[in-house]
């Protein structure tokens, strides 16, 4: 942790960490330094020439986003002589940007509207300008408007940040301009569309393409929630208007690393209301699907799961949240059934769900082993654009991996083999470089004799002072003996939950997802959306899920189940961490949460089951795992396409908004 310093700010006698900025820092004494450019968490490039301040001691006004604290610094931030010149820029910007804020979109967050409201500029004092420049608006997800653009360069700063690098800027002076290689479209840049620029622009240059008279931002009623959509779990915040969702944003906190969502969790949220929508129960009759009530379906559902007993199997995915998974564990106990699996079984096995909890945040060196994150192939792509952000913000990076993982690129090393054997060789090297292991682990390891790229990682592993190995789940055991030497080490599961829904005891003591697909069940109930598309060998067949998928299309019963941003509940992320999620919207028709129809159907079996509380949840997360000393070795049985396997559990959420456009785009440019 930094030192404290004192300072005085505006004749405010203030404490700061040593090294911070003066933006920073007058931000912990509730004092705004105006800026257009700097963004938290990124270093200060002066570039808006705003957060001009006057210190004592020092002649010329000084720039606050690049300026350092100093012990003892006496700062006035508005002083007659930097209220002027900040005048000064808000008068020659808004000469060359379109005085439309009656109708803008972004009137009332938009930071140039505020700053002239504050200096009482109604209009430039200046001759205006305006360049013509066309609109970039062929694709549904981001509008950019090159007339808006005040040049800040913040879209340019965070593409670049998380290693996208789809934006740059181009000429000098008043004729400079952001745009793509080429000034071409953004779908022909190769943008992930992933929406930080928009999330950044201070301005209305950069803007959801949607969003053109679908509410002003004091109309909408903030939500603070998680995307359940792959094992990142990236806090979001939802915008709400009129009971509908208006459009997603990433959610963690300004200036962390993790502040970033992709396009699936942005604009996935069309599927809401997609064509495939289910509402209501449907039944199988004279083998079609019909509409039915809620009773019958609870009725048929709780007789044959009583009538199947034992015979019945239970498979769910692992983006259901752990309160819906409790009451799934209860109602398995009901139907006195122990086939009771999760997708979770198809990548990892459940010690490797058992991990701990780490930070990222203070993680100064990342060890990525057997992991193949990707932000253009949505693969993961949150801990893509986090490793990139560390990396750009001095952490260094040491993949180990088989292939060629598109992330080395920008690691201090890379490590390319049998990832078992090169983790072994890597202890080894940690033990000869002075770091303490047990007797049992210095035997085990004793004819392992490690390259010299190997020595080169272990040195940066042993100067580290966080040191973080993000792990495959077939990896974790071997990834775990490093982290008994020094640092913490997490398997990074495929779902949101994965880790949930194995801590609230979803691990099968019967037969287990493949055995229940193939062999044969008397009855077979699945929750969530499978990457499965070809009905199950099983006599009867239920399927709960929020759209009509495919394997929907070939059940007996279907019960309409609420998508998770019509949800409350808690997940476990890939870090350890407990995440709330909070219910943005209602369920469409006369869908139900899955504990809500759990519930029912044991209520219909003769067994009340209650909802389960915080505590009961707290109670299932204390888990003690005690670090034992594990083979060197990659288990067998997990291999999975990872990039395939999200785009099937994700598939109604993608055919059903428009994420469609973009996948078919992404494959006509593959051609």
């Amino acid at each position: 942790m930094a030192d404290m310093i004192k300072l005085t700010i505006d004749g405010r006698e203030v404490q700061s960490p040593e090294g911070v900025n003066l933006i920073d820092a007058a931000e912990l004494a509730g004092i705004h330094i105006p800026n257009l450019c700097y963004l938290k968490g990124m270093k200060g490039i002066g570039a808006c020439r705003l957060c001009l301040v006057e210190i004592e001691g020092i002649k010329t006004p000084m720039i606050a986003c690049t300026t350092k604290v100093k012990d003892g610094m006496v700062v006035n931030t508005k002083t007659e002589k930097v209220q002027e010149l900040r005048k000064f820029v808000i008068d020659l910007i808004l000469s060359m940007h379109p005085l439309d804020c009656m109708t803008c979109t972004k009137a009332g967050v938009c930071n140039l509207q505020k700053y002239a409201y504050d200096f009482e500029l109604k209009e430039s004092s200046f001759t205006r300008k305006k360049f013509g420049y066309p609109i970039d608006e062929a694709n549904p997800f981001i509008k950019r408007d090159p007339e808006y653009c005040i040049l800040c360069g913040r879209c340019v700063r965070v593409c670049k940040y998380q290693g996208t690098n789809v934006l740059d800027f181009m000429g000098r002076g008043v004729g400079a301009k952001v745009i793509t290689a080429m000034d071409r479209p953004l779908q022909e840049s190769g943008c992930t569309f992933c929406g930080s620029c928009v999330d950044v622009c201070p301005v209305n240059a950069l803007l959801e393409a949607d969003r053109w008279r679908k509410g002003r931002e004091w109309e909408y009623e903030k939500i603070n929630s998680v995307c359940l959509l792959c094992g990142n779990g990236c806090d979001i915040t939802i915008s709400i208007k009129d009971g509908k969702v208006a459009k997603v944003n990433a959610g963690a906190s300004e200036g962390s690393t993790e502040r970033y969502i992709c396009a699936y969790g942005r604009f996935g949220f069309d599927s809401i209301e997609a064509q495939t929508r289910l509402t209501s129960p449907m039944k199988r009759v004279g083998g079609e699907l019909k509409e039915t009530t809620w009773d019958d379906a609870i009725s048929i559902v709780a007789g044959k799961l009583k009538k199947a007993s034992a015979s019945a199997g239970f498979i769910s995915t692992a983006g259901i949240m752990n309160e819906d998974a409790l009451v799934l564990k209860q109602l398995a106990f009901v139907v006195k059934s122990k086939n009771l699996d999760t997708t979770v079984s198809l990548y990892a096995d459940a010690d490797s769900m058992k991990s701990g909890i780490a930070d990222i945040e203070e993680a100064d060196l990342i060890l990525l082993a057997g992991l193949n994150p990707n932000q253009w192939k949505r693969v993961l792509p949150a801990l893509d654009a986090v490793i990139r952000r560390k990396v750009n913000s001095q952490a260094k990076l040491i993949v180990i991996n088989s292939g060629e993982p598109d992330i080395s690129s920008v690691a201090e090393v890379t490590l390319k083999g049998d990832e078992a054997r090169i983790l072994s060789e890597l202890a080894r090297a940690l033990i000869s470089k002075g770091i303490k292991a047990s007797k049992e682990m210095a035997e085990s390891i004793s004819g392992v004799e490690p390259s010299e790229e190997v020595i080169k990682a272990a040195e940066l592993f042993v100067t580290a002072k966080e040191p973080l190995i993000l792990s495959a789940p077939s990896l974790y055991d071997a990834s775990a003996n490093i982290a008994m030497l020094k640092g913490k080490a997490v398997s990074v599961p495929i779902e949101s939950n994965a880790k949930g829904v194995v801590l609230m005891g979803l691990v099968g003591e019967g037969k287990s997802y493949k055995e229940m697909v193939n062999d044969g069940m008397g009855v077979l109930y699945v929750i969530g959306e499978l990457p499965l598309s070809k009905r199950p060998n099983t006599d009867f067949l239920v399927v709960q899920n929020s759209h009509l998928t495919e394997l929907a299309k070939q059940a007996d019963v279907v019960l309409p189940s609420a998508s998770f941003l019509e949800s409350s509940g808690t997940i476990v992320d890939y870090l350890g961490r407990l995440k709330y999620l909070c219910k943005a919207v209602e369920p469409q028709g006369d869908a139900k949460s899955h504990r809500e129809i759990f519930i029912e159907i044991s209520k219909a079996m003769g067994k009340e089951i209650k909802a389960p509380k915080e505590a009961d949840i707290n109670k299932a997360l204390k888990i003690k795992t005690k670090a034992v000393l594990k083979p060197f070795k990659k288990k067998e049985g997990f291999d999975i396409d990872v990039g395939e396997m999200i785009e099937l559990i994700n598939a109604s959420i993608i055919n059903g908004s428009r994420l469609l456009w973009l996948k078919e785009t992404e494959r006509a440019v593959a051609v």
